[in-house]
């Protein structure tokens, strides 16, 4: 792969794991919000997959199936589930509670944390530009997308009020810290991806369990539902 081909591929890899991250502020369907993670990781996995060709290293390539199938693929069915009714419809699949399915109340408004989001952009590649002049390679100009992510994604999980929200705004973090990873070391050992990424996933299996147990005690999953419990 030619260095016009791979500069040109990794940009476009990087800029969908951004939109994706500005997508999941911008939405309000839970859904669809779950919907834009999967595409970030997809996203995800092939800037690990580019680097592992560029490379020439398999064991990139392994830690980019990796992370295609399990952000890609387990953790957004895990959080549809999340999202799903208590029951089984009648034709065996899970049923989507419409109460629950809308990010209604954030505390910041979608306007406002869209420019939250281009603010926090700008303030990854100034914090970054330093880092990016002291090797100044495709790979590392693309670190500042990386920071952004992890800075949006820390927004997302500070701003919503439902608890599958701030389940997505914690993956959003957790795949910005990974792409940093990639883009300022060349990736992590496969080891050490595979032990994060099931950290992870018992993470998100915990925080379904417990969204199941928010809707059955309150009838919801918002976190303002939470302050009932001082009381008791």
């Amino acid at each position: 792969m030619n260095d016009g081909v791979f500069t040109e591929l990794l940009d476009l890899a990087c800029g969908a794991f951004l939109l994706a991250a500005v997508a999941v502020l911008w939405l309000r369907q839970l859904t669809s919000i779950v919907r834009a993670f999967a595409l970030q990781g997809v996203a995800l996995a092939a800037v690990a997959a580019l680097l592992g060709l560029r490379e020439g290293r398999g064991e990139l390539l392994a830690v980019a199936a990796g992370i295609g199938l399990l952000r890609a693929g387990a953790l957004p069915h895990l959080m549809r589930r999340a999202l799903a009714a208590g029951a089984p419809g009648g034709d065996g699949r899970y049923q989507e509670d419409v109460s629950e399915a809308r990010e209604t109340r954030p505390l910041v408004n979608v306007a406002a944390s869209l420019l939250s989001a281009a603010l926090l952009t700008f303030l990854a590649y100034a914090v970054a530009r330093p880092l990016v002049a002291l090797d100044p390679t495709p790979v590392t100009r693309a670190l500042p997308v990386a920071l952004a992510v992890v800075l949006i994604g820390f927004f997302t999980l500070v701003t919503r009020r439902r608890a599958l929200a701030q389940i997505v705004g914690f993956l959003l973090l957790d795949n910005g810290i990974t792409a940093t990873a990639f883009l300022a070391a060349s990736g992590v050992p496969p080891i050490v991806e595979l032990g994060v990424s099931f950290d992870v996933l018992l993470a998100v299996l915990v925080l379904g369990i417990l969204t199941t147990r928010m809707r059955a005690a309150f009838g919801g999953t918002g976190i303002d539902d939470l302050r009932e419990l001082r009381d008791r």
